[in-house]
């Protein structure tokens, strides 16, 4: 016989991780599938076809996208907001959400640095940089919940704090750009408009936005895992 729960907070956590996980599916699907798929598919059709079937396919693909981004954090932060209660260290969120501010703060320099040009626009020597970011990021974060906390909330610390930058990433950098590339690619298609001089510089900030979320992920999705499953950090997973 089946039996509801009828404690509210077993409910509450069951149903943000299946919030988080339903939108966080949507969200990473298809950031794949551009990265995946569509970076090399616009390197193979014509400019003509792009001004017809890149503004409707773009435009409803970023929706799904951004707001895809939107809920998988806020389901993910209430959700950690609950557990660092249970665990008694509340104080712990705001800590390790400034710490990967900062971090993506750090990348969005990177970004217009690499585009610039000098060294960053290599990108071996970008992807290098970033990476040192990422884990002078991580090792603050889980530092900060360390004293007091849980394998579950220190693993979320790395891999939720990945899942903000990259949140950050897609409302401030990559759905602002492509808005405008979009815009743009539908003006030349229906009057002729010339494509804007900052095109370029903002097709490819755009690319190294997606382009980090898409690395990010894989990481990101190890350290979500591993908060129930693969005691890292050598303590024991706590309820809920």
């Amino acid at each position: 016989m089946l039996t509801w729960p009828e404690d509210w907070q077993t409910n509450v956590t069951f149903l943000l991780r299946w919030g988080h996980f339903l939108s966080g599916i949507t969200w990473i699907g298809f950031l794949y599938w551009f990265n995946l798929v569509n970076v090399n598919f616009q390197k193979e059709i014509d400019a003509s076809i792009k001004g017809k079937v890149n503004p409707p396919l773009l435009s409803r693909s970023l929706w799904w996208f951004r707001w895809g981004a939107i809920a998988t954090w806020l389901t993910g932060a209430i959700y950690y907001a609950l557990l660092l209660h249970t665990e008694k260290i509340d104080a712990k969120l705001g800590i390790v959400l400034v710490v990967w501010i900062v971090a993506w703060l750090l990348l969005a320099g990177l970004y217009r640095l690499s585009v610039a040009g000098g060294p960053l626009k290599d990108g071996r020597v970008l992807a290098l940089v970033i990476v040192v970011v990422v884990l002078a990021a991580a090792w603050v974060a889980v530092g900060s919940v360390r004293q007091g906390g849980s394998n579950r909330t220190m693993a979320i610390g790395v891999g939720g704090g990945l899942g903000t930058v990259m949140m950050i990433n897609v409302w401030s950098i990559i759905w602002p750009l492509q808005k405008k590339i979009i815009a743009a690619t539908r003006a030349t298609a229906e009057t002729g408009t010339p494509a804007p001089a900052d095109l370029p510089k903002w097709a490819r900030r755009a690319f190294l936005a997606s382009r980090t979320n898409a690395w990010l992920s894989i990481p990101m999705l190890f350290f979500m895992g591993a908060a129930s499953h693969f005691p890292i950090f050598g303590t024991t997973p706590t309820t809920p």
